[in-house]
């Protein structure tokens, strides 16, 4: 049966349907769909759905075996620098249970914050903002330790249950939100006793820090995150385009 996409952008609609099909109907190892197979299925041309496997396979989420054939392939969980996916949603599709320790959920005034933020959430100090820290975890073993601040105007009625699963999922389904995307910067950290402890690794271990601003699709703060991966334990997955000019500057070289 054929499940036609209908909706632009076509090859986003495709590869998200892809990574859900990853997720509920693969396992480790088995052999994934061909180019003509997800041609046929979803009605797309063979151009689109050899795009589609070619992005599967720079996330890291399948593996091509010259020869053989395309399969399934989870030994990491993969962090897509190029879109928003929920770590639920991640780590089901490497076939992994995932689960949330919330270590922190509480409302506090704006005033609370560092001055910087104020500008970045655009928020006054009598606002009040949800404070949330979460360890993520992946088959039982802690993936991701997560610092968050969200304007709590853009959704007053989060709660505890909510945030133990997917905040996309919450801001989109329950909240009525739009998200439009986030700004990020990525840097190597090396963890601190307390960070590591949390993420039951050892102290000094190398990790992937994110600071991120989160928008809707209005351009509009919804939250400021720090989120640190762990450096054994994640992959970050990018595909790049044509050579470009570093001029003006794109980042910073230290």
């Amino acid at each position: 049966m054929k499940d036609l996409l209908v909706r632009a952008p076509v090859y986003q609609q495709l590869n998200d349907r892809l990574r859900r099909s990853l997720a509920s109907d693969f396992r480790r190892g088995d052999r994934f769909l061909t180019e003509r197979e997800i041609s046929e299925q979803y009605g797309v041309s063979r151009a689109t759905a050899n795009k589609a496997l070619a992005s599967l396979v720079s996330e890291g989420l399948i593996e091509f075996r010259r020869g053989v054939g395309t399969f399934v392939r989870r030994d990491t969980i993969d962090y897509d620098v190029r879109s928003l996916v929920s770590f639920t949603e991640k780590a089901r599709a490497a076939g992994k249970v995932p689960t949330t320790r919330v270590l922190r959920f509480r409302k506090l005034l704006a005033e609370s914050l560092p001055i910087s933020l104020h500008s970045v959430l655009r928020v006054e100090p009598s606002d009040e903002v949800w404070e949330l820290d979460r360890v993520r975890c992946a088959d039982g073993t802690p993936m991701i330790l997560e610092h968050r601040y969200i304007v709590r105007s853009r959704c007053p009625d989060l709660t505890k249950g909510e945030v133990k699963g997917s905040l996309y999922h919450a801001w989109t389904h329950s909240h009525g939100l739009r998200i439009g995307g986030a700004n990020e910067v990525i840097r190597a950290v090396m963890l601190t006793h307390s960070e590591a402890k949390e993420l039951r690794t050892t102290s000094k271990s190398p990790a992937l820090e994110v600071v991120s601003i989160g928008h809707l699709d209005d351009d509009t703060p919804l939250w400021w995150e720090r989120t640190l991966y762990r450096g054994d334990r994640y992959e970050f997955h990018s595909r790049l385009g044509p050579i470009q000019s570093a001029t003006p500057a794109r980042g910073i070289v230290r």
